[in-house]
């Protein structure tokens, strides 16, 4: 299993006998450190404190293993990834297989996209005792391309009642769940959801690079500004996961915690638990899977799709 591995104090980092050496600090009680990871047991690496010195030896080692490096803002949120130019063995046949996929086969894939993320959405919602009725019903209106845009209308009706269950309802005087606002730069706990998202972006854009495809050239994003349009299409169905556990985070942490020193709004511990992303039990044809392990499949179904091999991409839904 792939691990994460995120960096919230000071760190050097440098490639040492093909192994990323980490040297810590001394910091208060805590003596320092120096350990070192073999590259090919890390999927993901998160770069939060300024003061994080990576050595340009030490980036080419990790992205040679295919390990997507995240970095952070002043604000300790993720604002960048990195990935590999190069992933599969195949890559520029793959390429033109994507850039070559017709519209009416990249319809038909956003159509599935949006029937399996209603379902998790679904899912998500039971889990939290929720009648998820609407969304059940609205996943068969779901036509190819999704023209009548129920994947927004969904979303309209999912986000006010997700945290309804949640000590997040019983907070001020009013239902704060029912009056809940999905916004980037929202309140609480819109942070947990962002950096959720950052975490799964990069497991479901490294596993597109691995399956040889290009993280840009989307199936439905098409920003001119955005890197990753194809990954923003294919987590869609994996948001709900992140979902359930910030749902879950919120019975642990029922009140905002308060910033630290440094204006941190996510505090190490509470991060923790959301680094857990990548290795969350999923239900895909029939077993239970870890997250990274059913993006690479879900990678692997769309280079299929994109080749004319499938005519299906396969998703997972939530343990």
């Amino acid at each position: 299993m792939k691990k994460t591995l995120c960096f919230t104090t000071p760190a050097y980092l440098r490639a040492s006998l093909k192994q990323l050496e980490i040297e810590q600090p001394a910091a208060g009680t805590q003596p320092a450190r120096k350990t070192s990871v073999s590259p090919e047991d890390i999927g993901v690496v998160i770069l939060e404190h300024p003061q994080i010195t990576i050595t340009h030896v030490a980036l080419a080692l990790l992205l040679r293993h295919n390990v997507a490096v995240i970095t952070c803002d002043d604000k300790f949120l993720p604002n960048g990834l990195l990935l590999p130019l190069v992933g599969h063995s195949l890559q520029s046949r793959r390429f033109q297989q994507q850039i070559e996929a017709s519209l009416p086969l990249k319809k038909q894939m956003w159509q599935q996209t949006v029937k399996q993320k209603l379902h998790n959405q679904a899912q998500a919602l039971k889990q939290q005792g929720i009648d998820a009725t609407p969304l059940l019903r609205w996943i068969h209106e779901v036509r190819s391309g999704d023209p009548d845009n129920i994947e927004a209308r969904a979303a309209a009706w999912y986000w006010p009642r997700l945290f309804q269950n949640t000590p997040l309802a019983s907070r001020g005087d009013e239902d704060d769940a029912d009056e809940f606002l999905r916004d980037r730069y929202g309140d609480w706990p819109n942070c947990l959801l962002n950096y959720g998202y950052a975490v799964l972006r990069a497991v479901i854009a490294r596993a597109l690079m691995a399956a040889g495809l290009l993280p840009a050239l989307g199936i439905h994003h098409r920003n001119q500004y955005n890197p990753y349009c194809l990954a923003d299409d294919i987590m869609e169905p994996y948001r709900p996961c992140v979902d359930a556990l910030v749902c879950r985070l919120l019975h642990e942490h029922p009140t905002p915690p308060q910033p630290t020193a440094d204006g941190n709004m996510l505090p190490p511990p509470i991060k923790r638990k959301l680094l857990v992303i990548p290795v969350l039990d999923v239900r895909m044809e029939k077993q239970l899977k870890p997250l990274q392990i059913a993006a690479q499949r879900t990678a692997a179904s769309v280079a299929a799709c994109f080749a004319g091999q499938e005519r299906h991409l396969v998703y997972p839904g939530l343990a």
